[in-house]
């Protein structure tokens, strides 16, 4: 199997780490996530000031942690 990885950003780590899942098209039980930035929350805790920022990375088989 090749390994693929992506980097993406949201406004929260979730958010990412959902929209890395749904264009790599695997469940998340199939990936290693690295988060690479939390991001910032705003002004009276708002999200998106800085946004989160993830690398999901395809498992080979095996992998998985």
């Amino acid at each position: 199997m090749s390994q693929f990885s992506i980097e993406i950003e949201g406004k929260t780590v979730e958010n990412a780490i959902k929209l890395a899942l749904e264009q790599l098209k695997l469940p998340r039980n199939k990936v290693k996530i690295e988060i690479l930035s939390e991001g910032e929350k705003g002004l009276f805790g708002m999200p998106g000031v800085k946004l989160a920022k993830v690398r999901v990375t395809q498992a080979l088989e095996g992998n998985v942690p």
